[in-house]
């Protein structure tokens, strides 16, 4: 189901109240909801709330659309704030802006790339994907950092996480970059890897900000 940008707000503040703050509900003026909006109409034509008396209701299919809205948006953070280092209030404002393009299946592969993560950067739970449940039965991790790589074991890059720019500039210059293939040839004294036909030498520090898909 495709909502409205604005639809998927009012679900966002709507799973705040209820599910969060224990309310079992939402005052209509707290989330923001006018009668007059087109998107309490989109809303109560999918049968997703119930109003009475001022006060707003998750049916049981609305329930599920909050879940799935409000993990997106916090997936949206963590891969604002943690990956692409875009934090503070442009932070939080980005994120409610990417969070409408991570569909049903995007939000996974998102969620895979930071390792199934557990809570937002502001500490509040994130909702568990089949990807997390798979993820967990399986004893996949995902995306891990290259300390996790066992020796002679080849991964592809998939991001890198420092907010050091010139340690990003010089893993950069040594073709650490996303989708390259790269290959931990040894992990002490110091981390030695093969990226194309070069190998490079660098510590542990360092190595812990490059994640791999193994």
């Amino acid at each position: 189901m495709k909502l409205s940008d604005k639809a998927e707000e009012i679900l966002e503040a709507m799973w705040i109240a209820v599910e969060e703050e224990g309310k079992g509900f939402a005052e209509m003026e707290g989330i923001g909801i006018d009668p007059v909006d087109p998107a309490y109409a989109e809303l109560t034509s999918h049968a997703l709330i119930e109003v009475k008396e001022g006060r707003v209701y998750f049916r049981p299919e609305g329930k599920e659309e909050g879940r799935k809205t409000i993990r997106r948006h916090r997936l949206a953070e963590r891969l604002l704030m943690d990956v692409l280092n875009v934090r503070g209030e442009a932070g939080d404002d980005k994120a409610c802006q990417f969070e409408h393009l991570l569909n049903e299946g995007v939000d996974a592969k998102v969620c895979t790339m930071l390792n199934h993560p557990t809570t937002c950067p502001h500490g509040k739970q994130i909702p568990p994907g089949e990807c997390c449940e798979e993820a967990r039965k399986s004893g996949d991790l995902g995306v891990v950092p290259l300390t996790e790589l066992k020796s002679n074991e080849e991964g592809e890059i998939a991001y890198i996480q420092t907010e050091d720019s010139k340690k990003m500039q010089k893993l950069m210059a040594m073709g650490v970059l996303p989708g390259n293939r790269i290959i931990l040839m040894q992990s002490f004294p110091s981390y030695i890897f093969r990226v194309g036909f070069s190998e490079f030498a660098i510590d542990t520090a360092m190595a812990r900000e490059i994640f791999v898909r193994r």
